[in-house]
């Protein structure tokens, strides 16, 4: 990798990952309070919403976005005609939201749906206001902004959810955090950054997108409504308090697991994007990512299944105990998730976004199946048959990485197994201390988690893996510069 392109990179992924985790940070705190304050039945009406807001989300960006990152040579034209396409097609949705709102509500048979759903399309229109501010970022690997921009949103507007939770608005707090955090960002984003608007527009510029990104958006589309297919199923057949359990659960699993993949996926696609000439550069690079991800993410998921209920009880308190074996069980899910998307991005980031939709739609209809053969057997056997799916679509996934980068899924197993023995071997003497006589949550879980990291620090030194040893030789740098200066 060219030494310029290298230090973007390494600038990228640091900023990235500080946001990634201050973000998380954030809203983990904000989410902990308002699960304190509020009722998992509340949680559980948000989640009936999510499905209609992001599948609207998929269809406002259409794909576009990504092209503009992936295409080498953009226009003022190309950028202009994306932003006024974007909010035209984002007012669209808006209004499409509000006029089945009603329908929405009989549905699920919860009238209060109606208006939270009208106030929550009003985030469409906001977010396509800066949707390439944020797109021209990410391209340009200033990542620096997007971490103020988001850390600030996420911050001020959790103050805002939290107050009027306690205030007792209910499921309005939860409603309004969202609506704030949009126009947090999007103001915060007209402010920190120099690009304009231009009365500039051409539909060929769309045209000449449209290839590449139209596949992009099919792919986000079926992503959308796939990913949250669950909320619907559990949420119709289910109690409003169920799908909360289940959305707690799943938000405290995706707490590491996308919180990593994002940050992979956020600067590895621009990155490989850069150099998907040069196959054997890519794998290289996919193979580092792979690594470092097992790293971080096996021990984080395996614990997190560990120390599950102490967890809970000290978190949320004894109202959430119903989410614990959701948790656990999520955690395989979330185990995996990192590593079948890495493979999905590549796709992606070499041109590839025919294989990546064709690999989304296949990995879909498993979901679909899941659901048809699962649901009548309670929401435990469907997330079983989530675990299964993630098993197989990282396998699914990887198939087309041996043909075009020589990278077979018999490598990648070679190269993250060393990592996954070591975290299930810290997993197992996490699990193992919940049998001692500790009365305390607290002190019980603050055990765990400090026996587990020593014993997986210490597994990591004697084995001799690569990425933690080069993790150590990196900090070992950094704190001498520190002292020196």
């Amino acid at each position: 990798m060219p030494s310029d392109l290298k230090k973007k990179a390494i600038h990228a992924v640091t900023w990235t990952f500080i946001e990634a985790i201050g973000l998380r940070c954030v809203q983990f705190v904000v989410g902990i309070i308002l699960a304190r304050l509020l009722l998992p039945e509340q949680f559980g009406l948000i989640g009936m919403l999510t499905i209609f807001i992001a599948v609207a989300q998929a269809f406002m960006d259409s794909g576009f976005g990504a092209a503009l990152v992936q295409r080498q040579n953009v226009t003022e034209k190309d950028i202009n005609s994306i932003f006024y396409f974007n909010i035209f097609v984002s007012i669209i949705a808006a209004v499409c939201l509000c006029g089945i709102a009603p329908w929405v509500a009989i549905f699920y048979n919860q009238p209060i749906l109606t208006p939270l759903l009208r106030l929550m399309s009003s985030t469409l229109v906001i977010n396509a206001l800066s949707l390439v501010q944020n797109v021209l970022l990410r391209k340009a690997l200033d990542f620096k902004t997007q971490t103020k921009v988001s850390l600030v949103a996420s911050l001020l507007s959790g103050i805002i959810g939290v107050n009027m939770a306690y205030r007792g608005f209910g499921v309005w707090s939860l409603a309004v955090q969202q609506l704030s955090a949009a126009v947090i960002g999007t103001s915060l984003l007209w402010v920190l950054t120099s690009w304009r608007p231009a009365w500039l527009f051409s539909l060929q510029s769309l045209r000449d997108m449209f290839g590449f990104g139209s596949k992009l958006f099919a792919s986000g589309l079926v992503s959308a409504i796939f990913e949250n297919i669950y909320l619907i199923v559990i949420g119709k057949v289910f109690s409003p308090a169920d799908l909360g359990y289940f959305t707690r659960a799943d938000n405290l699993q995706k707490l590491p697991s996308l919180t990593l993949s994002r940050v992979i996926s956020r600067v590895t696609f621009p990155v490989f994007s850069t150099i998907q000439d040069d196959p054997e550069r890519v794998k290289r690079g996919m193979k580092k990512a792979l690594t470092t991800l097992s790293l971080i993410n096996f021990p984080l998921m395996i614990g997190l299944a560990g120390v599950a209920r102490p967890l809970v009880i000290v978190l949320l308190t004894e109202k959430w105990l119903p989410c614990i074996p959701y948790l656990q069980l999520l955690c395989i899910v979330g185990l995996m998730y990192p590593l079948q998307g890495t493979n999905l991005y590549i796709l992606s980031a070499l041109g590839r976004s025919d294989l990546y939709l064709w690999l989304q739609i296949i990995n879909k209809m498993l979901i679909v199946i899941n659901i048809a053969v699962t649901w009548r057997w309670g929401i435990m056997n469907m997330i079983t048959g989530q675990v299964i799916i993630s098993i197989g679509s990282y396998f699914i996934n990887s198939c087309y990485n041996k043909r075009l980068l020589d990278y077979s899924i018999s490598e990648q197993i070679k190269d993250i197994f060393p990592y996954l023995m070591n975290a299930l071997l810290m997993g197992g003497v996490v699990y193992a201390i919940t049998y001692m006589s500790i009365q305390n949550p607290l002190i019980l879980l603050i055990s765990q988690i400090l026996i587990g990291g020593t014993i997986y620090i210490l597994l990591c030194q004697i084995s001799r893996l690569p990425v933690f040893i080069e993790f150590q030789q990196q900090a070992g740098k950094w704190l001498s510069f520190k002292t020196i200066h």
